[in-house]
C-alpha cells in the first residue's frame, strides 16, 4: 500500500510504510476526509501523533501548517519507517520522535514542550488500547483547554467520552471509525 501526503507544502509525497500486515496504515481517503473536517484549525498547532506508525498523521498536519509534532510508537520497525519518512520530508526540525508504549502511560510528555491541541490517536483495532490512551492524556496533563482528540478506531470498538473528554462528531469510513472530541479540562 503507497501513502501520500494529501495537501499543504508536501502534497503528493510518498511515504513509505512498513512491509507486511501487521501495521494498518490509514487510507488517503480517510486522512483527507479527517483533515477535511479539521479544515484550518490545523494551522499553528502542537501536534501529537499517538501510536504514530509511519508518521502519515503528523506528517500531514505539519504539511498543511501545524507549528511541530510529536510522534510516539514503540516497534522499532515503525520507528524506522517513521524516522525515514520525516528525513525525506525535511521535517525533522520540526519534529520529536520519542519510542514509548502509549498504552502503558504517557509520562514520556509530562513537563516537556508546549502543550498540544490537536492530537492523534491511532492504535491498533481490536487491543483495547483507546480508552487507556485517553486516561493517560488526561493524567499525562499535556493538552491545552479546546484541544481537539481525533480518535480512529474499528466500527465495533466503542470510544467512551468521559468528563474531561466531549464527544463532537464521528464519522464511518468502510470498516473504520473516527471519533472527535474535545478537552474540556477540568
Amino acid at each position: 500500500m503507497a501513502l501520500r501526503i494529501i495537501a499543504g507544502e508536501l502534497r503528493g509525497r510518498r511515504l513509505g510504510v512498513m512491509p507486511g500486515l501487521r501495521t494498518r496504515p490509514t487510507a488517503d481517503r480517510t486522512r483527507g476526509s479527517i483533515f477535511n473536517i479539521l479544515g484550518h484549525a490545523v494551522r499553528g498547532t502542537q501536534v501529537l501523533d499517538l501510536f504514530a506508525g509511519t508518521g502519515a498523521y503528523g506528517i500531514e498536519a505539519l504539511s498543511r501548517g501545524a507549528a511541530a509534532a510529536v510522534f510516539v510508537d514503540i516497534g522499532r520497525p515503525a520507528l524506522k519507517v517513521l524516522t525515514a519518512n520525516l528525513a525525506a520530508c525535511r521535517l525533522e526540525a520540526r519534529a520529536r520522535v520519542i519510542r514509548w508504549d502509549a498504552g502503558r502511560n504517557l509520562n514520556c510528555l509530562r513537563g516537556g514542550g508546549a502543550p498540544f491541541q490537536l492530537v492523534f490517536v491511532d492504535p491498533p483495532y481490536h487491543a483495547g488500547l483507546v480508552a487507556p490512551a485517553l486516561r493517560h492524556l488526561e493524567s499525562a496533563r499535556c493538552l491545552t483547554p479546546g484541544a481537539r482528540i481525533v480518535v480512529e478506531h474499528a466500527e465495533d470498538e466503542p470510544v467512551i467520552a468521559t468528563a474531561s473528554f466531549a464527544p463532537q462528531d464521528q464519522r464511518r469510513y468502510g470498516r473504520t471509525r473516527v471519533s472527535f472530541l474535545v478537552w474540556e479540562a477540568s
